[in-house]
C-alpha cells in the first residue's frame, strides 16, 4: 500500500501528522471555471461514449475545425496524436530552434486543445527537418519504435475511429506526413494483435481493435484529394451554447500556433469535410456508423443514461448547483460498475469535475516563487472556497509527493457559502529532489528519437506537476479527492493574475557565455581578436565564505581550474572571464564544458547544468536543464572588419556570428531605413523571414536599392513566402520569387561551384568543399526561382534522385554594390559551429570591399 503524509489544520490550529493510504480515485482540478453553457454541454457529453483519434506528423497538421466539431458538437472524446513536437521547423516569434522550438510548439498544441476540447499525445520522434519521402523518414527514425509507440497510444486511448490527416504517398507533401499515414495504418492492425508489442500488456493495456480507420481528404493548393463519392460531413455548424461556429472556434485554435505564423480567420458558413475509407468496417453516412456510443455498451450501466438525462432535463442555467445531488447519485452508481473499464474511469472523472463546477468550488495550491530549490524551503499556500449553498466539508489536505517532507492534516471544516479558507506552510525540498526536466529530454536524442522507455509518461504531452496537493472534500455526503498542482501565482501589472508551473532546480546553475568562439579570425594576416571564455554561475541560495571551484573540461580532461572564497547571494550571478590563452586546449576537438563545486560544511557538491528559460505570453513559462558547451574553432577565418546593420527577422543567432567575425553590428528598425542612416554601413543583413514580418522592407525597397547602388551590400536571408498579407513582397533591384518546395534537405548533399572564380567564393576566404562538411539538418531552404537575368547563381546542389538546383545563393551587381539572396541555412550552421558557414558569411559581407 502506498502511503503519504497529509497536512490538516484543525479549527484549533493544532497540526497533526500521520500516515494515510493513497487514494486511487481522484482527478486534477483546474483554475478554469466553466460557465453554465459549457457545464451544460459537458453534462450532455456524459451520455456519449464514443472516441476518435486524429493522427498527423507535426503540430499544426491537425484539422482545427474538425476537432472542435467532434468534441463539442458530436460530443465524442477526441484527441490528436502528433508524431513529433515540431522541433525541426522554423520559428516566427524568436530564435529558439531544435528542442526549444519543440517545447514551444508542444504548448501551442496544448493551448489549441484547450480551445477545441480535445486531448493531445505525442511519440518520441524528433522532427529532424523537412523530408521529401517516407523512405527517408523511416530510415532516419526507428520505425519499429515509432510503430510501437503509436500502438501504445491506441491501446491506452482505445479509439472507436482513427482518422489520418494525410495519405501514405507523395500527395502528403512531406515525408513525415506520409510516414504518419503509413504508421497509423499499420498500428490500426497491430494494436489488435496480441503478438505485437506484448510487453505493453504488463503496463495496463490490452489489444484494441478500432472499428475503422479513415483518411480526412483535403483540397490544399493544387492538390485536391476530395471526391463526391467520399463520406461527407458538414461541420460549419453554429453552436448557440458556445456562441460560435466550429469554423470560428477552429480559427481561434489555429491561431495558437504563433511560432509558425498560423494566425487564421474565424470562418463562418458551410464547411464540408471528406473522408475516404482505409481499413475496417465501411461507413456510408457517418464514420461512427454501427458503433454503440451509449451507456448500453457497458454491462449494467443502462440506468446511468436515464439518470444523466434527468439531470440534463432539470439543469438550471442560473443555479447549476441544484444539479449537484443528482450528479453525486450518478457518481455513486458508477462505483458499482467495473472500475477497470476505460469508459467508467473517464466518466467518473468527468462527473467529479462537473460536481465541482456545478458547486462553484474553487481550489488552488500556490507559491510566491517560480522555483523550488533543492535543499531550500518552499512556502506553499492552500486555498478553497465553496461559492454555492451545497453541503461541502473540507475533510483533509495533504501533499502527495515522494520528494517533499510528508505533510498531513485533518480539517473537518464546513465550508460556508463564499467563505475563503486559506493557510500556508513551509516545506523543505530535499537536496536529492528530482529537477523539473521535460521527460523526453532526460536522455540524449539517439537516431532522431527521444529515449523515453517509461510507459507512465510515454505519449503524454508534458510532465505532471512537480508537486501535487490533494484535497479530500465531502459534497452532499460523498467523499471526493481533488488533486491540485502546486503552481507559481503572481499578479502581472499588465496581464493581471498569472499561474505558471513550479520548477524544481539545483542551488547553482552553470552557463558558458558563447556557444561558439572563433579563435583565429584574421584580417590582412593579422589576428584581430583575442578571445576569452566567460563562465557564469548563478546562486539560488545564501551562503557565506564558501570555497567555490570552477573547472573547465574538454571531454574528461581538466583544462582550467580556479578556486575562490565567495559570499553567495540568492539570484546573483558570478562571472569569471578566462582568456583562451590561459586554457590548455587539447587536440581532441571536444567542446568545452564547465562545472562549479561548492564546499559547504565539508560536503562537496558539483553542479554542471544550465537553466534555459523560454517566456512567451501565449504559453506557460518553459524551463529545461542542459550541460552548456562552447565549441572553439581554431581554423583560420579571414575577415574584413566592417560596419554591419542588421534588421531582425523571425529570430536567429546571426548577429552574434557577425560580431565573432570582428564586425561592428547595429540593429536597425523601420525609422533607420533612409539613405542618411544606411550609408553608414558597409553591409545590411536581414534576418530570416524579415520580409515576411516587416512590410516596410517592401515599402522601402527603393531606398534599399539606392543604398546598394551607392556601394552597399544587402544580404537577404531566406524569405518564406512571396507575400506579406495581401501585398507582394519586393526585395532588391531585380525580380525573383521563392519556392517553398525548392530546398535541399540532405545536409551532406554534394555542392558544385558553378562560378568558382566568383568573389564570394574567394575573398577574403577561399571556399572549398571542406567548408560544406558536417552541416546540420539541411543545406538550403526556400530557394529562389524565376530569376532576372542579372542574377548569378553561385552553387549547385540537389537531394538524391532529384535534378540539380542552382538558386540557394544568388547575387546581382547593382551600381557599386551587391544584392544577395541566401537560401543556405546559415542560421542553423553558425550556432552549430560550422567553420565554413562563418567563411561564407564573411565573404558575403565583404563583397566589393577590397
Amino acid at each position: 500500500m502506498n502511503k503519504i503524509f497529509v497536512y490538516s489544520l484543525q479549527k484549533s490550529n493544532i497540526l497533526k501528522y500521520f500516515l494515510i493510504p493513497l487514494f486511487t480515485i481522484c482527478f486534477y482540478f483546474s483554475q478554469a471555471q466553466n460557465n453554465s453553457a459549457e457545464i451544460y454541454l459537458n453534462l450532455k457529453k456524459l451520455n456519449v461514449l464514443g472516441s476518435v483519434l486524429y493522427i498527423g506528423a507535426h503540430p499544426d497538421d491537425e484539422n482545427n475545425t474538425l476537432l472542435p466539431y467532434l468534441a463539442k458538437e458530436k460530443l465524442y472524446r477526441t484527441a490528436y496524436l502528433s508524431l513529433t513536437r515540431g522541433d525541426g521547423g522554423q520559428n516566427l516569434i524568436g530564435d529558439e530552434q531544435g528542442i526549444e522550438l519543440g517545447m514551444i510548439r508542444t504548448q501551442e498544441l496544448l493551448a489549441a486543445r484547450n480551445i477545441d476540447g480535445s486531448e493531445q499525445y505525442f511519440t518520441n520522434a524528433y522532427e529532424f527537418g523537412f523530408s521529401k519521402s517516407s523512405n527517408e523518414s523511416l530510415q532516419l527514425w526507428n520505425k519499429e519504435q515509432l510503430l510501437a509507440e503509436v500502438v501504445w497510444v491506441i491501446r491506452k486511448y482505445q479509439p472507436d475511429v482513427i482518422i489520418n490527416r494525410f495519405p501514405p504517398d507523395k500527395r502528403a507533401g512531406h515525408g513525415h506526413h506520409a510516414t504518419a499515414a503509413i504508421i497509423a495504418e499499420e498500428a490500426f492492425t497491430a494494436a489488435a494483435d496480441a503478438t505485437k508489442f506484448s510487453e505493453q500488456f504488463k503496463h495496463g493495456v490490452q489489444p484494441w481493435q478500432a472499428k475503422r480507420i479513415v483518411w480526412n481528404t483535403f483540397n490544399f493548393g493544387n492538390t485536391n484529394t476530395t471526391s463526391d463519392t467520399q463520406l461527407k460531413l458538414e461541420i460549419g455548424n453554429y453552436n448557440a451554447l458556445l456562441g460560435k461556429s466550429y469554423g470560428e472556434i477552429g480559427g481561434i485554435a489555429r491561431t495558437m500556433h504563433k511560432s509558425q505564423g498560423e494566425g487564421r480567420p474565424q470562418r463562418k458558413g458551410s464547411i464540408t469535410e471528406y473522408f475516404a475509407p482505409i481499413k475496417g468496417d465501411s461507413a456510408t453516412n457517418d464514420f461512427m456508423e454501427n458503433i454503440n456510443t451509449t451507456w448500453s455498451r457497458i454491462k449494467g450501466a443502462e440506468k446511468i443514461q436515464q439518470e444523466i438525462n434527468a439531470a440534463i432535463a432539470s439543469f438550471n442555467f442560473e443555479n447549476p448547483s441544484l444539479t449537484v445531488p443528482k450528479l453525486v447519485s450518478i457518481y455513486n452508481d458508477l462505483q458499482q460498475l467495473n472500475q477497470a473499464n476505460n469508459w467508467v474511469q473517464l466518466k467518473t472523472n468527468a462527473i467529479q469535475k462537473l460536481i465541482l463546477q456545478c458547486s462553484s468550488i474553487f481550489i488552488e495550491t500556490t507559491t510566491n516563487t517560480e522555483f523550488a530549490v533543492q535543499g531550500e524551503k518552499l512556502n506553499i499556500n492552500f486555498f478553497i472556497n465553496n461559492r454555492s449553498a451545497n453541503n461541502v466539508i473540507l475533510k483533509k489536505i495533504y501533499l502527495a509527493t515522494n520528494s517533499v517532507e510528508p505533510f498531513d492534516t485533518t480539517c473537518n471544516i464546513v465550508l460556508t457559502k463564499n467563505a475563503n479558507q486559506s493557510f500556508s506552510k513551509d516545506f523543505l525540498i530535499p537536496s536529492n529532489a528530482a529537477i523539473s526536466q521535460p521527460y523526453w529530454l532526460e536522455k540524449p536524442i539517439q537516431g532522431n528519437m527521444f529515449l523515453t522507455k517509461d510507459y507512465a509518461t510515454l505519449g503524454n504531452a508534458e510532465n505532471e506537476a512537480a508537486y501535487t496537493a490533494q484535497f479530500i472534500i465531502n459534497i452532499e455526503g460523498t467523499d471526493f479527492i481533488v488533486k491540485t498542482p502546486v503552481q507559481y501565482k503572481f499578479v502581472h501589472p499588465v496581464r493581471g493574475e498569472i499561474y505558471e508551473p513550479l520548477t524544481v532546480m539545483p542551488p547553482v546553475t552553470v552557463a558558458l557565455s558563447s556557444k561558439v568562439i572563433l579563435n583565429n579570425v584574421v584580417e590582412n594576416n593579422k589576428t584581430i581578436n583575442h578571445q576569452s571564455l566567460q563562465v557564469q554561475y548563478t546562486s539560488y541560495i545564501n551562503a557565506n565564505n564558501i570555497p567555490v571551484e570552477v573547472e573547465l573540461y574538454q571531454g574528461s580532461t581538466v583544462i582550467y581550474k580556479n578556486t575562490q572564497i565567495v559570499n553567495l547571494k540568492n539570484s546573483e550571478t558570478y562571472p569569471l572571464q578566462i582568456p583562451l590563452k590561459k586554457i590548455y586546449l587539447s587536440n581532441a576537438g571536444n567542446a568545452i564544458t564547465a562545472s562549479v563545486s561548492l564546499n559547504i560544511n565539508n560536503k562537496k557538491e558539483v553542479y554542471t547544468l544550465n537553466l534555459k528559460n523560454i517566456n512567451y505570453d501565449h504559453i506557460p513559462n518553459l524551463h529545461y536543464f542542459f550541460r552548456d558547451t562552447t565549441k572553439v574553432i581554431n581554423e583560420k577565418i579571414n575577415t574584413k572588419v566592417l560596419k554591419v546593420g542588421y534588421i531582425a527577422g523571425a529570430g536567429d543567432k546571426v548577429v552574434e556570428a557577425i560580431e565573432q567575425l570582428g564586425c561592428n553590428v547595429t540593429l536597425l528598425s523601420e525609422k533607420d531605413i533612409n539613405i542618411a542612416t544606411l550609408q553608414k554601413f558597409d553591409a545590411i543583413v536581414t534576418g530570416i523571414r524579415a520580409y515576411n514580418i516587416h512590410e516596410y522592407l517592401t515599402d522601402k525597397n527603393n531606398v534599399l536599392n539606392e543604398y546598394i547602388k551607392n556601394g552597399g551590400n544587402l544580404i537577404v536571408q531566406y524569405i518564406k513566402a512571396n507575400t506579406i498579407g495581401s501585398k507582394n513582397i519586393i526585395a532588391g533591384p531585380y525580380s525573383f520569387t521563392v519556392n517553398a518546395r525548392s530546398r535541399v534537405t540532405e545536409e551532406n548533399a554534394a555542392v558544385k561551384f558553378l562560378l568558382p572564380q566568383h568573389e564570394v567564393l574567394n575573398y577574403p576566404n577561399k571556399i572549398t568543399n571542406k567548408d560544406f562538411e558536417n552541416w546540420v539538418q539541411e543545406r538550403s531552404t526556400y530557394q529562389a526561382e524565376k530569376l532576372d537575368k542579372n542574377f548569378e547563381c553561385i552553387l549547385g546542389m540537389n537531394d538524391t534522385g532529384e535534378p540539380e538546383t542552382n538558386s540557394s545563393l544568388i547575387i546581382a551587381k547593382y551600381g557599386k554594390g551587391n544584392f544577395v539572396y541566401c537560401g543556405l541555412t546559415l542560421f542553423r550552421q553558425l550556432p552549430a559551429g560550422i567553420a565554413g558557414s562563418y567563411k561564407l558569411l564573411a565573404n558575403m559581407i565583404a563583397l566589393s570591399k577590397h
